[in-house]
């Protein structure tokens, strides 16, 4: 498929929407008002609006390789920052997926330039678990089990974040859900990770 074939998939597309949604069109070109967040993977293959069956502007969101949630990473605070404190979403969705090709590298030895600095705390989560990942015999299953691990450490790395912190001690309503997809069958699985406002943080991540 050439560059050209994609703005004419655009035009069909936008056809489609004026005759069968043309009042969502007229109310997304006067704002948007998501209720969620969604922080996933870049992988091509797991596209948030598709597989959750939402419309545009349902969902507000940020991908990355590995899905990763980083207080320095600028992208990810800005996003954080305007999703949470300007659109005000109720829910923030980290969404991890089974056969991450961003976990796979970090749980082996295989360097790959620029891509190895942003997976590092993978890999520091990975010797983190070294004894749970080492007690599963089939690798496949291991490698699962990472990807659901390092959704887990992005939850509770948004729960330490001051932006979530801040929000929850001014008594806005906003939970964080660790979920992950699988590409095999298309359905997403909720972890139980969930945390709010009465989810336990140890006071160092507590701003005054």
């Amino acid at each position: 498929m050439c560059v050209s074939e994609l703005l004419e998939g655009n035009q069909q597309w936008a056809a489609n929407m004026a005759s069968e949604e043309a009042d969502l069109m007229a109310s997304l070109a006067q704002g948007q008002s998501p209720n969620y967040l969604w922080i996933g993977c870049a992988d091509s293959r797991v596209p948030e609006t598709t597989i959750l069956n939402r419309q545009p502007g349902d969902v507000f969101v940020h991908r990355n390789i590995a899905n990763l949630v980083k207080d320095m990473d600028i992208s990810c605070q800005s996003v954080l920052t305007y999703a949470i404190d300007v659109l005000q979403v109720e829910y923030v969705i980290v969404c991890g997926h089974y056969g991450c090709g961003g976990v796979k590298v970090a749980m082996g030895q295989d360097s790959v330039p620029v891509i190895d600095n942003w997976l590092r705390s993978v890999k520091h989560s990975c010797v983190a678990n070294a004894d749970e990942l080492a007690a599963i015999d089939d690798e496949q299953q291991r490698f699962a089990r990472m990807c659901e691990l390092n959704v887990a450490d992005q939850v509770t790395n948004l729960s330490h974040n001051a932006i979530v912190q801040k929000a929850w001690q001014r008594g806005q309503k906003l939970s964080i859900h660790g979920w992950i997809y699988s590409l095999a069958d298309g359905k997403l699985k909720d972890l139980q990770l969930t945390k709010d406002s009465h989810s336990p943080v140890a006071a160092l991540f507590s701003p005054n």
